[in-house]
């Protein structure tokens, strides 16, 4: 069966998913540098708060700009690539900005919105906003940009799902009927003058105000009256990139850690993906416990084996005890994973990769490179 660097090979979009922990930015960053190596201009965006992927490739910062790995930084690691590789991270906040720069109709409305407090705060901080820019960056970058290979990184998140849901929870908020029809006198009055008397003295519209205060209703209304007429925009706007993954040059990848809780996610998330038609390019198992004896001796084997060489070598007492005790630990904790894998071995049949654990984390980029080519 091919591995996933053979089946991303004919693709130009990478979206790494996977549940948090299980290394999806080392994955990402991985997968970029590889396509760098073989020759193509490739980018890596990522939403990683950590900061983590700017360390490994050299970088000393990351901003919502594709900035190039220097060359200078690749040959000291020992990488000769024929391409080149770039790298970002996603600040939430300024693509928030620059869609609604895109879809405001005049400069007045843009700064409206741009200048409320509620916005403000929306932005950067309502569930669902990482995802969904995330997914507004990559369409931008996959019309605007020429780059062979686009890899995204994911945010982490509680549940997988979540990034292919996270769109239509952001939509749904801002083209809020009830809300509009609640605060339709807020909307249509604007902050200036705003009372409750202007909300009709509703009893719904006096409860909000209660407990949330009169000011933070005034936001919401003119939060609300400012997206008037733009809901459309962005509608049309998340129906394009939604089309844009699932094309062919599209592949998803998912991550996944030899856990029992990181398999489930990526079953569900498997599953999710083929139900809409959008296309797996493979999975990444990462930090796998190597199997020190694949031919089938065992550990018990081993530490007669390795007793009779301590004696021999004087070895303090009970030195081959514990290093006896340490490897059938080890083998446990194989067989284990081994158990785990299994179910997600047999119910895919795309393309794998078995990446085993590393001796350290990866920080460098040397250190990409052997996840490379674990790939």
């Amino acid at each position: 069966m091919n591995d996933v660097r053979d089946s991303l090979a004919p693709r130009r979009i990478a979206i790494c998913v996977g549940s948090g922990g299980v290394g999806k930015t080392t994955v990402a960053a991985a997968i970029a540098l590889q396509r760098a190596l073989q020759g193509g201009r490739a980018l890596v965006c990522t939403i990683d708060p950590a900061r983590r992927l700017a360390n490994a490739l050299g970088l000393t910062t990351l901003g919502n700009v594709e900035t190039r790995v220097p060359e200078h930084k690749l040959h000291e690691a020992g990488l000769r690539p024929r391409g080149e590789l770039f790298a970002m991270m996603l600040d939430v906040k300024r693509t928030w900005d620059d869609l609604v720069t895109r879809h405001a109709p005049d400069p007045a409305r843009r700064e409206r919105i741009l200048r409320n407090r509620l916005y403000q705060q929306m932005s950067a901080a309502l569930a669902g906003s990482q995802e969904y820019m995330a997914m507004e960056k990559l369409y931008e970058l996959a019309t605007d940009r020429d780059y062979d290979l686009i890899v995204l990184d994911t945010p982490p998140t509680a549940h997988a799902l979540d990034f292919l849901d996270a769109p239509d929870r952001i939509l749904d908020f801002l083209g809020n009927e009830t809300a509009r029809t609640i605060l339709a006198p807020a909307i249509g009055a604007g902050r200036i003058g705003l009372r409750l008397a202007q909300l009709g003295g509703g009893y719904i519209a006096k409860t909000l105000a209660r407990f949330t205060g009169q000011e933070m209703l005034s936001d919401l209304g003119d939060f609300l009256r400012g997206f008037q007429g733009m809901y459309d925009g962005f509608k049309e706007r998340a129906a394009a990139v939604r089309a844009l993954l699932s094309r062919a040059e599209v592949g998803f990848v998912l991550v996944c850690a030899p856990t029992p809780f990181s398999v489930e996610e990526a079953l569900a998330f498997h599953e999710r993906l083929h139900a809409e038609s959008m296309p797996v390019a493979g999975l990444v198992v990462n930090r796998l416990t190597p199997d020190l004896w694949p031919a089938g001796a065992g550990p018990l084997l081993a530490a007669a084996e390795l007793t009779a060489a301590l004696t021999a070598a004087g070895a303090p007492d009970g030195l081959a005890a514990r290093l006896a005790t340490t490897l059938a630990d080890h083998q446990t904790l194989v067989t284990a994973e081994a158990r785990t894998l299994a179910r997600l071995l047999e119910r895919t049949t795309d393309p794998r990769s078995l990446v085993p654990r590393l001796e350290t984390d990866v920080h460098d980029l040397a250190g990409l490179a052997r996840m490379a080519e674990g790939l």
